[in-house]
C-alpha cells in the first residue's frame, strides 16, 4: 500500500464521541484501508480510558484520542505503516516505549493495539445496536487479528489474550418542565454530548417503558402537582439518576406526597433534590450547569 505511506496524518476532527469515530470508519472505508487503534493497557496515569480509540484513513485523515493529542498523529503514523505492511501492530508510547521523543505529560505509559479492518459489517452492526440503546462489545486478539462481536461482557479489559472493549449507551437527559430551566438544560445538554429529549407531552405509560438505565429524569416544574407523572414513571424504572426542582422544604413535601402514593423511602432516596451539584442558584443557566455536572458524576459512580 504505497498510498498509506505517501499519506501525512492530518486530525479530521476533534469530536470525542464514540459513534462520530464509527461512522467516520464506515465512511472511509469504501476509499480504502481503515485502522482501528484501541487503548490496550495504560501503565501509571492516562488521560483516556481503557478502550479508547483513534480510526484512521487510508490518505492519513484520523479522528479520535488515546492521549491528550500528543500520541494521536504518531499512532496514525504507525497505522498507516500497518496499512503498507498489511498486518496489525501494537506500539507502546511513553514509560517502557522505544520511542524516546513521545513523551506522555502525565509520566506514564500507553500501549495502543491496531487493527487493520477486514470488513465494515461489524462496525455497522455495532452502530446499529447503539442507535437502539442496546450494550455491545467487540473482541480482539492481537495474536489471530479477527475483530468479533460479543453480546455481552461486563467491563473493558483484557480477557485471557483477548481485548474486550464495552460500549454503553450514550447519556440521554428526558426533561420536562414549561420553564427557563428546562430550556436551558435542553440546550447545553447535547453540546456536552447528551442526547436531550423534551418531554413535556409524553404521558407517564409511555415515559415508563422508555427510561433505561442510561437516562437521566429532570423534571424541572415548580408545581409539585406537574411532577407527579414523570417522578412516578422514574421511580418505578432503573434510571441512574433523578434530579428534581425546589427548595428542602419544598423537597419535604415532594416526600409526604409520594409516600401518600405508596412509594417506598429507599425510592424516593433515589431523588437528587434540590437538584444539582453547586447548591442554589440564582439563574438559569447557572442551575443548568450544575444539572449537568451533577448528571455526569453520576453516570460516572454508576458504570465508570
Amino acid at each position: 500500500m504505497l498510498a498509506a505511506l505517501e499519506a501525512n496524518p492530518t486530525r479530521a476532527f476533534t469530536s470525542d464521541q464514540r459513534d462520530d469515530f464509527f461512522r467516520f470508519a464506515v465512511e472511509g472505508f469504501d476509499r480504502g484501508p481503515v485502522a482501528l487503534a484501541t487503548l490496550a493497557e495504560i501503565r501509571g496515569g492516562a488521560a483516556w480510558a481503557l478502550g479508547s480509540h483513534v480510526v484512521v484513513a487510508s490518505d492519513g485523515r484520523f479522528c479520535g484520542y488515546v492521549s491528550g493529542g500528543c500520541v494521536e498523529a504518531a499512532v496514525a503514523a504507525e497505522a498507516l505503516l500497518a496499512m503498507a505492511e498489511g498486518r496489525d501492530r501494537t506500539i507502546k508510547f511513553g514509560k517502557g516505549s522505544p520511542f524516546f521523543d513521545v513523551v506522555l505529560p502525565c509520566g506514564g505509559g500507553i500501549s495502543v493495539a491496531i487493527h487493520l479492518l477486514r470488513d465494515i459489517e461489524i462496525l455497522q452492526h455495532v452502530l446499529g445496536r447503539l442507535s437502539r440503546r442496546q450494550v455491545t462489545a467487540l473482541r480482539y486478539s492481537p495474536r489471530s487479528q479477527p475483530l468479533a462481536l460479543v453480546e455481552i461482557a461486563s467491563r473493558t479489559g483484557w480477557l485471557d489474550d483477548e481485548f474486550i472493549a464495552l460500549y454503553q449507551q450514550t447519556t440521554r437527559v428526558v426533561i420536562s418542565g414549561q420553564t427557563a430551566e428546562a430550556e436551558v438544560v435542553s440546550r447545553l445538554a447535547e453540546p456536552s454530548g447528551y442526547i436531550a429529549e423534551d418531554w413535556r407531552d409524553t404521558t407517564a405509560k409511555n415515559a415508563a417503558r422508555s427510561i433505561d438505565r442510561y437516562t437521566a429524569v429532570v423534571p424541572l416544574h415548580h408545581d409539585l402537582d406537574a411532577e407527579d407523572a414523570i417522578l412516578a414513571a422514574a421511580l418505578g424504572s432503573d434510571t441512574f439518576y433523578i434530579g428534581a426542582l425546589g427548595s428542602t422544604r419544598t423537597h419535604c413535601r415532594r416526600v409526604q406526597r409520594l409516600k401518600a402514593q405508596s412509594f417506598r423511602q429507599q425510592d424516593i432516596d433515589r431523588i437528587k433534590a434540590p437538584i444539582g451539584m453547586f447548591g442554589p442558584t440564582r439563574d438559569a443557566a447557572s442551575l443548568a450547569l450544575s444539572i449537568l455536572a451533577n448528571i455526569a458524576a453520576a453516570r460516572l459512580a454508576s458504570f465508570g
